[in-house]
């Protein structure tokens, strides 16, 4: 594993992250993947609406 060099918008260097932060890191999202999700909200995902014309009913 390397280093990681963040830069801004403008292309100048913000900050380094070490790879014992990058290990620390990588170890904690072992232990408890939900740490680093994305979607920070808890719960079941939306249910999706059925799509129109499937009824599961036959016409017969």
């Amino acid at each position: 594993m390397h280093e990681v060099k963040v830069y801004d918008s403008s292309g100048n260097l913000k900050k380094v992250i070490s790879v014992k932060k990058l290990n620390n890191r990588s170890q904690k999202l072992l232990e408890s993947p939900s740490l680093f999700r994305k979607n920070k909200k808890a719960g079941k995902p939306p249910a999706t609406p059925p799509k129109p014309g499937k009824t599961g009913a036959s016409d017969t």
